[in-house]
């Protein structure tokens, strides 16, 4: 089970409305509940967003890295890591 550190929950709270229409978590608590849960993924690159992608059988071909960085499931963290929380 992975760990998520609190940048990556603060994140995903105030970011969630990327992809889901109403709020899925209101404390750092739902949000790691809600993560574990979906079994979200930090990775260290949006290179290993695509990889992840690839792995899971999503259709990324020809897709750039900011179109994979822009996409909803996808949220970019400040230390420069990524979220990728599959809704």
């Amino acid at each position: 089970m992975y760990e998520y550190d609190e940048e990556c929950l603060q994140v995903f709270l105030d970011r969630q409305g990327q992809l889901f229409d109403e709020p899925v978590a209101g404390t750092l608590e739902e949000a790691e509940a809600f993560l574990e849960d979906c079994m979200a993924v930090v990775v260290d690159s949006i290179q290993d967003v695509a990889s992840y992608f690839q792995e899971e059988g999503v259709d990324v071909e020809g897709m750039s890295l900011e179109e994979l960085e822009e996409a909803s499931e996808v949220f970019a963290l400040p230390s420069g890591k990524y979220l990728i929380v599959e809704g």
